[in-house]
């Protein structure tokens, strides 16, 4: 770890030096990207800073437990008995802070949610999952633009795509990716039963230019009309935009927007999510593994979440995590399972 530390504070002057550089201030897209790594860096260097702190604070304590006067030494107690667990805690923190990033992390996102198992009730579960990460992006300042929305019955969602633009919005939202299941007693229920249904999510890095090369010639390009609500446009013109990669199969529409070019443009970013998404998961085995876990068929079976209404129990079973507080996390309250995935998931990156 200590020599990732000091890797670390040299590449943080290091970058302090060229942010002085006229040359870098005037390259907006360099600029930005050694912002992004500084403020990561600063981070770790206030850590490091707090850490040496306390670890002298702790070290005086020590000193201070083994003089003669009882009082003294019952203060040094209480000080030490305080100050050992905020250390490991800091000792945690910045070996999490430590692990190299993974470049997608600050990326904007683009979410998949499609209704799997249970019929009308899991239309409503995707629903649900829908406004959840809404909320949640409302929390963190995100900002959500809808890409495609194809409601089912009883104000219930069959699959919902949106892109969610905010600071490390991939990195805070890529755990999320799998089948999530819900069990509750359904409004249309008249017998009290409770019912299992599911939902799928996926989370996908916003993919740039640089990353995916798209050939024109390899796309079929169809135009339709648009279905659902909306505004004047819908069912009047031809709008709405399909594009299939003949090479790979994969097939993106977009009808949400008002004009046949903005819904190309939206379809387009998807597309290339979808790509960078299959493209990193070919070049890593692991991330494969993810890939074919995230989505799987929608059966009940394949769970990562679970939410539990009688229970007002929500629990990750990746990392066998429960909080009780079901209508809170429905409402966006997602930040205390998120870290205890990310807290996993750095951990393990830290013992490569």
């Amino acid at each position: 770890m200590q020599a990732r530390l000091e890797a670390a504070l040299a590449r943080a002057a290091e970058i302090e030096q060229q942010l002085a550089d006229p040359a870098v201030a005037a390259d907006h897209e360099k600029l930005k990207a050694l912002g992004r790594e500084h403020a990561r860096l600063d981070q770790i260097r206030r850590t490091a800073t707090r850490l040496d702190k306390l670890n002298g604070e702790l070290d005086q304590a020590r000193e201070m437990s083994r003089e003669p006067d009882p009082e003294l030494v019952e203060l040094a107690e209480a000080d030490v008995e305080h100050l050992e667990p905020e250390v490991a805690d800091l000792q945690q923190e910045l070996q999490q802070l430590l692990v190299p990033p993974d470049p997608l992390d600050d990326r904007d996102t683009i979410v998949e949610i499609r209704a799997g198992t249970g019929g009308d009730e899991a239309a409503l579960f995707a629903a649900d999952l829908l406004r959840m990460y809404q909320r949640y992006a409302e929390r963190r300042g995100w900002f959500v633009e809808t890409v495609s929305l194809s409601e089912g019955k009883l104000g219930g969602v069959k699959d919902a795509v949106f892109k969610v633009k905010g600071d490390a919005a991939y990195g805070r939202l890529r755990y999320e990716s799998g089948v999530h299941r819900v069990q509750r007693v359904p409004a249309t229920e008249t017998q009290g039963r409770i019912h299992t249904s599911a939902a799928t999510v996926a989370i996908l890095p916003e993919a740039e230019d640089v990353d995916v090369k798209i050939d024109e010639s390899d796309l079929k390009i169809d135009v339709f009309r648009s279905s659902g609500p909306g505004g004047q446009s819908v069912n009047t013109t031809d709008s709405a935009v399909r594009i299939t990669h003949v090479p790979t199969g994969l097939v993106v529409q977009c009808q949400d927007q008002k004009s046949q070019l903005q819904n190309k443009i939206k379809a387009m970013e998807v597309l290339r999510a979808r790509m960078l998404d299959r493209f990193l998961a070919e070049k890593e085995a692991e991330r494969a593994r993810e890939r074919r876990a995230m989505v799987g068929t929608g059966d009940r079976s394949a769970k990562i979440r679970t939410y539990n209404f009688p229970q007002n129990r929500e629990t990750d079973h990746r990392i066998n995590f429960t909080v009780h507080k079901l209508e809170a996390v429905l409402d966006g309250d997602l930040d205390e399972v998120i870290d205890a995935l990310r807290t996993t998931y750095l951990e393990e990156r830290a013992e490569y």
